[in-house]
């Protein structure tokens, strides 16, 4: 999972773990752990418990869509 989450890198994603999501950019992978930050405001997340990255959908024009169905 780490060599797949490095793709990711400095990009708005959403991250799916066991009991939440989370979105933001993700700034920094080290070890074990991703750096997300949203809003300014930085989240580590344990990335054994991550089961899913997904960039966040975007429109043709390039807008974020503002419904995500997962």
């Amino acid at each position: 999972m780490l060599e797949l989450a490095k793709r990711f890198m400095e990009k708005e994603c959403i991250i799916y773990t066991f009991n939440n999501q989370l979105e933001g950019t993700i700034k920094e992978i080290n070890g074990n752990a991703l750096l997300v930050e949203n809003k300014g405001k930085p989240e580590v997340v344990n990335l054994d418990f991550v089961v899913r990255i997904r960039e966040y959908p975007r429109k043709k024009n390039g807008k974020k869509q503002s419904l995500v169905l997962d």
